[in-house]
């Protein structure tokens, strides 16, 4: 995709507080998490009552009866009913991915504004039986009479009430996402102290966000929250140097549950528009989106599982004609603080840059001053398809207080990345300029 067409512009978002899984938000299901998200964004951009073109978002985590999420939260909120909801889903993606889905629709006229939400809760992570048993409750559903309902259980045993426990693991490897990091961080020698030291600054960061006020009209109290739960503002590398190894239990393992983003519960939305459909509604713009790229890699066949963004930041630059250096701010999502440093690594490295990226130079560094400058998934935590509405709408305020270009890149999993670019108003008209 080349560059929009017309300029597609972040109004800003909303979220409610993150937390861990089976705490505050225990009882509470994906619809409840996401309608709160959404009802947030109508309350910050007065949108009650208010036709949106349309929502699209989705959850990773989710049961069989939230078929169209979306749509049933959009139900939820007071938006106009006449307001689409749509269902998708790309792993950690999901949100950006979805946004950029609906920026290219703005792009082109075919719509005027929409929103972009994720949620996802491991707390109510669905429970799936057997398929001996799931197979035996469809035939018992087609029987008419009593005996023939009863004949449906010959040969049952106790071992089909055992129930499939969910995990996370890759269907192509059986491997799961800590697991396939622990392998990135000794394949690029990502050392323990290096990734403890990380992930003591993103809880530092998201700690001063608060402290100053930055996250107050970013976050939306919820169900008796005010503010994300896994922030530490006790942690010390000492405290980070005595946790175990989680995913290798072995003298090479380095991920621990410190360094790693936990199991989190929550959402995010974004609201995007026409400048039009802003100028219109009396709302000023934050930035813009203007250039957006997904890749993908061959992780069973031995490439890394999250280095993926590599790939697709490398081919939206190429398309934007910028380098990497060329950003004022750094969005890179913390599934591991392994996984951030193995990509910082791969720019920098000659062979992986020639390789896999077909550069004749490597990327290069960046000032890792300007890397996630308030805090990201490790101190936030991570519901996993809310993570890009929450990074749109925190670079879309950075931009708008601080002026110039931002760099999103998201991993996902099945070796996935999403990347985008945001400016703001005078980046982006100098850069259409040139």
């Amino acid at each position: 995709m080349q560059r929009f067409l017309r300029r597609v512009a972040v109004i800003g978002g909303a979220r409610i507080p993150f937390c861990r899984s089976n705490t505050f938000y225990a009882d509470l299901s994906n619809l409840d998490l996401m309608t709160g998200a959404l009802n947030a964004l109508v309350d910050r951009y007065n949108l009650k009552g208010q036709h949106i073109d349309e929502v699209v978002g989705g959850a990773v985590v989710t049961h069989s009866k939230d078929f169209n999420l979306t749509r049933e939260a959009v139900l939820g909120t007071r938006l106009k009913a006449s307001t689409p909801g749509i269902t998708m889903m790309q792993a950690c993606g999901t949100s950006l991915q979805g946004g950029l889905g609906s920026a290219a629709k703005i792009a082109t006229g075919e719509i005027e504004c929409a929103i972009a939400v994720g949620s996802d809760t491991t707390s109510d992570a669905p429970i799936v039986v057997s398929k001996k048993l799931a197979q035996r409750l469809v035939k018992l559903g087609q029987q008419k009479t009593f005996m023939d309902r009863l004949k449906v259980f010959k040969g049952f045993g106790p071992g089909e009430l055992v129930p499939s426990a969910p995990a996370n693991a890759e269907p192509r490897t059986g491997l799961s996402m800590g697991e396939h990091a622990e392998l990135m961080a000794q394949e690029w020698g990502i050392t323990r102290a290096d990734q403890d030291a990380f992930a003591l600054e993103s809880h530092r960061k998201a700690a001063d966000a608060y402290r100053s006020g930055y996250m107050d009209d970013l976050v939306t109290p919820f169900a008796g929250v005010y503010r994300d739960n896994n922030i530490r503002l006790d942690a010390t590398a000492e405290k980070l140097a005595t946790l175990k190894t989680a995913f290798d239990k072995t003298e090479r393992g380095t991920l621990t549950a410190a360094n790693s983003t936990p199991l989190t519960d929550g959402a995010a939305a974004v609201l995007l528009a026409s400048e039009e459909w802003a100028t219109k509604h009396g709302l000023p713009v934050q930035a813009y989106l203007t250039y957006s790229q997904a890749a993908a890699n061959d992780f069973v066949g031995g490439d890394g599982l999250l280095m993926a963004p590599t790939i697709a930041v490398s081919k939206m630059l190429e398309r934007a004609g910028l380098r990497l250096q060329d950003f004022d701010y750094y969005e890179i999502h913390e599934a591991f603080a392994a996984q951030v440093l193995a990509t910082l690594k791969a720019w920098e490295d000659p062979v992986y840059c020639k390789e896999v990226l077909g550069r004749a130079e490597p990327m290069g560094s960046i000032d890792r001053s300007k890397l996630n400058v308030r805090g990201s998934s490790i101190a936030m935590g991570h519901p996993f398809a809310a993570t890009g509405a929450r990074i749109v709408g925190n670079l879309g305020k950075l931009l708008s207080e601080k002026h110039g270009r931002g760099l999103i890149s998201i991993c996902t999993a099945g070796g996935m990345g999403v990347a985008a670019i945001m400016e703001s108003k005078d980046a982006a008209e100098l850069h259409q300029a040139a």
